[in-house]
């Protein structure tokens, strides 16, 4: 199997020849430290993992068009250092923020986060009907920028090595918290709810409009939404509010992408997903991830429950990596009846954080590696 082939049958419980080797993705600061531990600077840090561990051939899935579609806004604010004292900088980012970041990064990571990198927020581009009717100028689906201008020649390319033709972008409500804010978004759900129906009616219309053109090729294999919408014990929003405000966009999104022939419609959320799960099943979601199991997410307890209505990527708890030996073989044990019952690619549950050595990291590599056929 090619590992287009092998992605699809894991996820949608058939049979793959192996499950696919997805160990997680490490962040900056976690590649500097491993640097340091044995990883050579020059190395493209999981193909010598590969070597390292012994795995006869590169496994890792082949991803396209992640970033192939463009669904930002158009034009972007100008990015401006308004401030910078106390080891502090204050921007207004791409997206209109003013935002407020360490100086011991670059200010461009609000742009492109390569770190967990914790910010403060201090005010957001949309408070008001006013501000998002600007907001919409820069949301026009027919703009050129949306698509590359090679695009027909980057498909019909495509098509001939077989990757996991993946579309990625945010979801209504991760998308009207980057218009508004968190707090502020919260407040309009309750005080003023038709304002909140616009704006994702206008969003859902904007995503619709701009895939079409992708979607007509028939050649998506896979639709990521990124939705972050949980804290540790429950869900942002409750599930009436979901229902009213959420579950439209999805459920038409996930419509038109199935009668494209898209097979895979993965939502990622961090949190506990446990009263999300439902919802995502009802609105025609078969993926979820990254189940973090520090916020009470139990695969294996979800699976009793849903059986193979959704499938999970992910869940492996981070912090059993970085304490590394038995504790690791304990937990990928735990994760082992999911790996015989299918619709599950095992990882570390988000971004592998600088706590976990590189030897430890090789070590849970070379378990996962076993578990998952590959040794």
């Amino acid at each position: 199997m090619n590992s287009r082939e092998r992605y699809l049958e894991a996820v949608l419980f058939g049979a793959p020849d192996k499950i696919p080797f997805e160990p997680g993705h490490p962040r900056e600061k976690t590649l500097k430290r491993w640097h340091q531990e044995g990883l050579p600077a020059e190395a493209d840090w999981f193909e010598f993992l590969c070597k390292q561990i012994g795995i006869p051939e590169y496994s890792r899935t082949e991803l396209y068009g992640i970033d192939l579609i463009n669904f930002k806004m158009h034009p972007m604010y100008e990015e401006k250092v308004l401030e910078h004292k106390d080891g502090h900088y204050i921007v207004r980012d791409w997206m209109g923020n003013i935002v407020e970041i360490s100086d011991e990064y670059d200010y461009t990571y609000i742009r492109s986060p390569k770190d967990f990198v914790t910010r403060k927020w201090h005010a957001f581009p949309v408070a008001n009907r006013s501000d998002f009717d600007e907001m919409k100028t820069r949301y026009d689906p027919d703009e050129r920028v949306r698509y590359p201008s090679d695009f027909n020649a980057l498909i019909k390319k495509v098509t001939s090595r077989n990757p996991l033709f993946t579309i990625h972008f945010s979801g209504p409500l991760w998308q009207l918290r980057e218009w508004c804010g968190f707090e502020p978004m919260c407040v309009l759900f309750l005080e003023d709810p038709e304002f909140v129906l616009e704006m994702v009616q206008f969003y859902t219309d904007f995503i619709s409009r701009t895939l079409r053109r992708v979607l007509d090729t028939g050649i998506v294999d896979r639709i990521w939404i990124s939705e972050d919408m949980a804290y540790k014990e429950k869900s942002m929003i409750s599930p009436q509010m979901i229902r009213k405000f959420l579950m439209p966009a999805w459920s038409r999104w996930i419509s038109e992408a199935k009668d494209a022939g898209v097979q895979i419609l993965d939502v990622d959320s961090d949190g506990y997903v446990g009263e999300l799960i439902p919802l995502w099943i009802e609105s025609g979601f078969n993926v979820c991830d990254p189940m973090e199991v520090a916020a009470g997410n139990d695969v294996i307890e979800f699976r009793e429950r849903y059986g193979d209505q959704i499938a999970f990527q992910q869940g492996v708890d981070k912090r059993c990596i970085a304490q590394g030996g038995m504790v690791i073989e304990n937990e990928l044990e735990r994760i082992r009846p999911l790996l015989n019952a299918g619709g599950f690619i095992p990882g570390c549950d988000h971004g592998v954080p600088d706590d976990i050595s590189w030897d430890n990291f090789v070590f849970y590599a070379t378990v996962l590696a076993e578990m998952t056929g590959w040794l």
